[in-house]
Order: structure tokens, then sequence, then C-alpha cells
């Protein structure tokens, strides 16, 4: 039986990128964000439990997702992040959501023009209890 060289080049090459797909990302429960106030130029390391509101200054963060290759793969971690604004007096406003890479943080920035933040890693915590540095940036 002949086979037809498209249906031929069609399949290996549908099996050669089976075999060299990398692997998927893994996910993680908390993401692990730097942020920056730019009056004072205080940098604070946050750990976002997945799912929990965390805060630094006048920003509310949380972390919806984060995901992060096996080492076999190019490095890199990834967060789903809604960032909202909260000033007294003011009805509180979004300033962020979406995808930050850590290997890109220009990729999709936040822009504000007091506070930075960005994406470094993704860990697994023993707990989804907040830990002191969920707080830490509160001012």
């Amino acid at each position: 039986m002949k086979r037809d060289p498209l249906y031929v080049f069609v399949l290996s090459s549908f099996f050669l990128l089976l075999l060299s797909a990398p692997a998927w990302a893994v996910p993680y429960n908390t993401a692990v964000l730097q942020a920056l106030d730019k009056v004072t130029a205080r940098v604070t390391k946050i750990e976002a439990p997945i799912g929990r509101v965390v805060h630094f200054g006048t920003l509310e963060i949380i972390a919806r997702a984060c995901d992060k290759k096996p080492p076999e793969d190019t490095p890199e971690s990834a967060a789903f992040l809604d960032i909202w604004e909260e000033r007294p007096g003011e009805p509180t406003a979004s300033v962020f959501r979406g995808w930050m890479f850590a290997s890109s943080p220009a990729l999709s920035a936040m822009e504000h023009p007091v506070y930075d933040v960005w994406v470094l890693d993704c860990i697994n915590t023993a707990s989804s209890a907040p830990s002191s540095s969920d707080g830490g940036g509160s001012q």
C-alpha cells in the first residue's frame, strides 16, 4: 500500500512535535513577588499565597495562579495577578490584571507612578497561613 507523501510528512511532524514538546508548567501555591516604592526606594519581597490578598503601600495584590517550568526546561515562572489601588475616600481602582513573567518583567509590566511589582518565583509553602512578609510592605 503506497502512502501519500503529505500524509507521511504530517504524521512524522506530529510525532516529532510530541517528542520535542516541553513539559507543562507545574502549578504552585505561592507567588514570590518583589515590590518597589519609587518614592522611598524601598524594595520588599512578598510571598503571596494563591487567592489571598497581600498589601504593599496602597496596593492590594491577589495572585490567582503561579506556574513554573520543570528544571529540565528553560527556566520560567509566571503568575496571574490582580492588583488594585485603595486610597481613602476614593473607589478602589484596578491597576493591573494579567500574567507577569519572571524572565521578562517588561513584557507585561504594571504601569504605576509610585509602585513597581514583578514576579521572582513560584514556591510551595507548607501551609496557606499568612507569612510575616504578607503585611510587611504595608504603610
